[in-house]
């Protein structure tokens, strides 16, 4: 989830704005949170109702993309493996309860697979979050995701900014929100999606140190086979969006291409939170 007027990536975004056609050689990397009619005040801005995403998910499997998981992005990004032409990928953050059922079955009946990205803190019982309260899926379920084709990927236990916390803290969000979701799958979690896509080069650095093979951002743009694996591009997905905007990323429109630099308005946007946090502590940036 994103804070509404500022996040990392919120500067380019704007200044992705003005961009023309994109060159070949994007990705779209979609990023949908929850799916549903009447969602939570503080998610609804980021909430596509079911007949939304149904069109929506015509239009990409209708695209004659090929829909891949993070796992084969991760592979070309690290040399191990080539990218088929035109890819797609579709992320889903924070593991709201629609998505082991509605959501997963869209999918599936669609061939489209995708990476779940879970906050251990919110779908696990007695568990704790920063999240607001709003219906979630258990952790018991992580396991039927899978069956429907989809991957699973960390996105901490308590959904906190990454970039403003200590080293310890940093440290207790990547590892045990990781270590909770292998201890239910059975299975390594290469993948991780940063909350509110706040990172920086020491939240990069400690992913990679704790196991993490891939990091998503936001940046809402398109990501790319040169994008950086622990920055990955996303075109993060809002109420508003239509059909004909996902069909326009899908041709590479509307968006910048990662890799780029950071604007001034995102440098600026993270100094501020880092101060605020010092003040505050941490907290949901909703």
């Amino acid at each position: 989830m994103r804070r509404r007027g500022g996040t990392e990536g919120d500067g380019s975004a704007r200044e992705a704005a003005d961009e023309g056609p994109a060159a070949g050689g994007y990705i779209p990397v979609f990023l949908y949170h929850a799916v549903m009619d009447e969602p939570p005040h503080w998610i609804a801005e980021f909430t596509v109702t079911p007949r939304q995403f149904a069109a929506q998910m015509d239009a990409i499997a209708d695209s004659g993309r090929t829909p891949l998981t993070i796992s084969a992005l991760a592979d070309r990004l690290a040399g191990r493996a080539p990218l088929p032409p035109r890819p797609v990928l579709l992320t889903f953050d924070d593991g709201f309860a629609d998505l082991p059922g509605p959501t997963a079955h869209a999918l599936a009946e669609r061939a489209l697979p995708a990476t779940a990205y879970l906050t251990t803190g919110a779908i696990t019982p007695g568990g704790h979050s920063l999240l607001p309260p709003a219906p979630m899926m258990t952790l018991a379920q992580a396991a039927e995701l899978e069956c429907h084709g989809m991957e699973i990927g960390s996105h901490t236990v308590t959904h906190a900014q990454l970039d403003t916390l200590s080293d310890r803290a940093l440290t207790d969000e990547l590892r045990v929100s990781k270590t909770v979701l292998e201890d239910a799958l059975g299975r390594p979690v290469r993948h991780l999606a940063y909350p509110h896509g706040y990172n920086s080069a020491r939240v990069r650095s400690r992913s990679a140190r704790i196991g993490y093979e891939t990091a998503t951002a936001v940046r809402h743009a398109l990501s790319s086979d040169r994008d950086e694996r622990y920055r990955i591009a996303r075109l993060i997905v809002r109420r508003t969006h239509t059909v004909a905007d996902v069909r326009g990323w899908l041709a590479g429109e509307g968006a910048r291409i990662a890799p780029y630099r950071d604007g001034p308005k995102t440098v600026a946007w993270r100094w501020y939170r880092r101060g605020r946090a010092v003040v505050r502590g941490p907290e949901f940036a909703g």
